[in-house]
């Protein structure tokens, strides 16, 4: 039986996070988010210059939180909880030590957003389309993604795009900055996509992370994660999620 989520080394001289579940379009269960974190933590630093993002084949790269664990039946103490799992991951990814990318080669609804947001820079297939759209499941982004999402655009969209859950096309968003660029599906191949990262050296990457770091409160930015995951878990039991959750499964 396959990994849920594998760490696969590149000689070029990069890592791939890899999520390895396209039956369930890419959704990250439980035991994903034990996995991403322990991977991550394992990651020798110095045989890469850079971090990919990417998941298995599919017309979907991250569909979020897999609704079979954080289901409607969580109290708001349990859904915190496993809410914070992917909270901790999504905030080692953030503050990674090298440059990170998000290969989007497929949608990205609710979390999926959150785990390309973490993420340094955003490449997206022509066509594809994203969307925060936790509200309409009645909570907030969970695993501290929409507080990055903060960091990364301009408030006021950022706020706009939480609040109504409108799923964007990837033009709309590279015009709003969220994603940085978008390439056609025959040129979609890594040689391609990661032409200008491979061009760097170990120690560019390092230092030029490095210098972004320090321009960033990190204590802030974990503190804005933890409080949006929380409010999210406190609305775990509202009679709202629990009619979203139980319409969505039904489906």
């Amino acid at each position: 039986m396959s990994k849920e989520v594998e760490y696969i080394y590149d000689p070029r001289g990069f890592g791939t996070l890899f999520i390895n579940r396209a039956d369930k379009k890419n959704a990250i269960s439980r035991t994903a988010a034990i996995e991403l974190n322990n991977l991550i933590d394992q990651i020798e630093i110095d045989q890469i210059k850079f971090l990919v993002i990417n998941s298995a084949k599919s017309n979907v790269f991250c569909a979020g939180g897999d609704l079979n664990d954080l289901n409607d039946e969580l109290t708001n103490d349990e859904a915190y909880e496993d809410l914070k799992l992917m909270k901790n991951f999504l905030f080692k990814l953030a503050t990674f030590p090298l440059p990170t990318v998000a290969l989007l080669h497929g949608i990205a609804l609710g979390g999926g957003c959150e785990l390309a947001t973490a993420c340094d820079f955003r490449i997206a297939k022509e066509d594809t389309r994203f969307g925060f759209v936790q509200a309409n499941l009645g909570i907030l982004p969970g695993w501290g993604g929409g507080a990055l999402l903060y960091e990364k655009v301009a408030q006021t969209f950022a706020y706009k795009w939480i609040m109504e859950a409108e799923i964007y096309s990837a033009e709309y968003l590279k015009e709003n900055g969220w994603i940085h660029k978008i390439i056609s599906t025959k040129d979609w191949n890594e040689d391609n996509l990661l032409k200008t990262y491979l061009k760097r050296s170990h120690g560019q990457m390092l230092h030029l992370k490095s210098q972004y770091l320090e321009k960033v409160n990190l204590e802030k930015i974990y503190e804005d994660m933890d409080l949006e995951s929380s409010r999210s878990a406190s609305l775990w039991e509202s009679e709202e999620h629990k009619l979203a959750v139980s319409s969505f499964l039904k489906k």
